[in-house]
C-alpha cells in the first residue's frame, strides 16, 4: 500500500498508516516504524515524477509545514496514543467532508484554485507537519490543499512526491530524538523494503490507466475511509 500510494493512488496512504496503527500496539512506535519505508517510496516516486513537479506549491507550504513539525516534536510526548488516534482519524474525516463539498457545492464556473486563501494553505501546512510527526498521515491534507489547487494527476503525484520526500527526510532528526527510529526498527524496514519497490512499479500502471476524475475522487474517499479506521 505504501508503494502504490506513493507512486500512484495516494489515499491509499492512510490505510496503511491506519493498519500499521491496528497491528502495533503504540501509534508512536508504529509512527517511527513506516517513517522509512516512505522515505524509500518518496525516493522511488521522485526519481519517477519529479519532471512534473509544480515547486510553487511546495514554497508556499514547506515552511508552514516544518512549523507544524516542530510542534508536533514538542506536544508528542504530552499526547496519549489514543488521543493521538481519536485527534488525527476526525481531522481527516472532516477535511475529506470539506473536499467533497468544495467539489459539488462550489457554484457554476468558481475558480476553486483562487478561492483558497493563503491563510487557509498556512493551516494545512500546519495541521499536516503537526500530524505527519505523530503519525505519518499528512496525505489527506495534502490531497484536500493539491486537488483545490486542481493539479492534473501527473502534476497532483509529480508535485506530492517531491513535498514528502522533503518532508520526510526533515522529520528524522527528530523521530530518532523521540526514540522512534532505532537500529531495530530500521532493520524491520529493510524487510518490507522490497514489498515497498513492487507497490512503486503496480502504482505506476495504476496512475496510467486512472481517468483524472476518478483519480479525485478515489483519493478523497480513501482518505475519508483511513480516517473513520483511525477513530474505530
Amino acid at each position: 500500500m505504501v508503494g502504490v500510494a506513493k507512486a500512484g493512488i495516494t489515499g491509499l496512504s492512510i490505510l496503511s498508516i491506519a493498519l500499521f496503527n491496528h497491528v502495533f500496539p503504540s501509534s508512536k512506535q508504529a509512527s517511527g516504524l513506516v517513517l522509512p519505508l516512505l522515505i524509500f517510496g518518496d525516493l522511488v516516486a521522485v526519481f519517477s515524477y519529479r519532471k512534473h513537479t509544480q515547486w510553487l506549491h511546495l514554497w508556499r507550504l514547506f515552511p508552514w509545514t516544518a512549523a507544524g513539525v516542530v510542534l508536533g516534536y514538542v506536544t508528542l510526548g504530552r499526547l496519549s496514543d489514543h488521543t493521538v488516534r481519536i485527534l488525527i482519524g476526525w481531522i481527516i474525516v472532516a477535511l475529506a467532508a470539506l473536499s467533497f463539498w468544495r467539489r459539488y457545492a462550489a457554484a457554476p464556473g468558481e475558480d476553486k484554485a483562487a478561492a483558497l486563501h493563503w491563510s487557509a494553505a498556512a493551516a494545512i501546512g500546519m495541521t499536516a507537519g503537526f500530524i505527519t510527526l505523530v503519525a505519518n498521515a499528512a496525505g489527506p491534507l495534502m490531497a484536500i490543499y493539491l486537488i483545490a489547487m486542481r493539479l492534473p494527476k501527473m502534476e497532483y503525484v509529480g508535485t506530492a512526491a517531491v513535498f514528502f520526500m522533503l518532508l520526510n527526510l526533515f522529520k528524522v532528526p527528530f523521530m530518532v530524538d523521540l526514540g522512534l527510529i532505532t537500529a531495530q526498527s530500521f532493520s524491520f524496514n529493510l524487510t518490507l523494503a522490497p514489498a515497498v519497490l513492487l507497490g512503486t512499479l503496480a502504482g505506476r500502471w495504476l496512475l496510467q490507466h486512472v481517468k483524472q476524475n476518478l483519480f479525485e475522487q478515489m483519493v478523497l474517499l480513501l482518505s475519508a475511509i483511513g480516517g473513520i479506521l483511525l477513530i474505530l
